[in-house]
């Protein structure tokens, strides 16, 4: 049984590989001051990278917020969060500073390079941004209470939003979406702007 849990130098190749194994993971974020924390599951696994020792990234695909992002243009503060739901229990936690690279530039093309697209569908479409981290701190924990669960598949409601937008509007109505939903955060700080 796994004990009291350990701080770890960077991300190394066994963490990496751990990582990879999980569903999913989630996203932490909170403002400077007051305001709402934000806590969102994101997935697929394969939208989350290990870039480096010191850096991971992930797709931040089209959502019903933008709160994430509005925390990292504010502090940049970010933990992104993995647990084991199979297997031998463990809490993954990975604290950084996260910029934001949107769809068309440099860093955004030089990152979405690496991703497999097959693995995240309907990347092409409705990936709003990448979200870089630079680590700060990367820690584990026993996960004991976290529950087992099995994994049955993957929720079709997702991509048949995504094909039923694509057949009535085109490509062009995830920029739309993007400009009217994620335009701002919950607590009016920028999101994403047009």
């Amino acid at each position: 049984m796994r004990g009291v849990g350990k701080v770890f130098e960077d991300i190394d190749a066994k963490l990496t590989d751990w990582m990879a194994g999980q569903r999913l993971f989630f996203v932490g974020s909170a403002p400077a001051e007051g305001g709402h924390v934000n806590v969102s599951p994101k997935g697929p696994i394969e939208s989350l990278r290990v870039i480096d020792d010191r850096t991971v990234a992930y797709v931040d695909l089209v959502g019903s917020g933008i709160e994430t992002v509005a925390h990292a243009g504010q502090n940049g503060r970010i933990c992104i969060m993995l647990c084991a739901f199979d297997g031998p229990p463990r809490i993954l936690r990975i604290h950084g500073e996260a910029t934001v690279h949107r769809p068309g530039g440099d860093r955004y093309q030089e990152l979405m390079a690496g991703f497999d697209l097959v693995a995240v569908p309907a990347a092409e479409w409705v990936a709003r941004s990448i979200v870089e981290v630079s680590v700060q701190r990367v820690a584990d924990s026993c996960g004991y209470d976290v529950p087992l669960m099995s994994y049955d598949g993957v929720r079709p409601q997702r991509m048949a939003w995504i094909e039923k937008k694509l057949a009535k509007s085109g490509d062009a109505v995830f920029a739309d979406y993007v400009a009217q939903k994620n335009a701002e955060s919950i607590d009016g700080l920028p999101g994403m702007p047009p």
